[in-house]
């Protein structure tokens, strides 16, 4: 029986992302380097590069980095709620540490 790592790994139906959430930007290590942020950033950790409105100054722009500009919504993983998005990421942040 799957348990819910593998349940939330799983991908499903791709839309939109919500506005103003943010938790891919806060939730996961992000170990490439960031403008502002040399080193990356630690989990659970805003990344510098996240405005007031929780949307990413480096939308677009060369600089941001590849884990970000491939990383997409997806309903199963980023739930219904921030809060969730926030949980789910941050579980699978555990997941995958040593």
């Amino acid at each position: 029986m799957a348990d819910g790592y593998d349940r939330l790994i799983a991908t499903s139906h791709h839309d939109e992302c919500r506005a103003g959430c943010g938790a891919c930007c806060i939730a996961p290590s992000i170990s490439s380097a960031i403008p502002g942020m040399p080193q990356g950033k630690p989990a659970g950790i805003r990344c510098i590069q996240l405005d007031d409105n929780n949307l990413c100054r480096l939308f677009g722009d060369p600089r941001r980095p590849k884990v970000c500009h491939t990383f997409h919504f997806d309903r199963e993983l980023c739930g219904q709620t921030r809060g969730e998005a926030l949980h789910n990421i941050a579980y699978l942040e555990a997941g995958s540490t040593p």
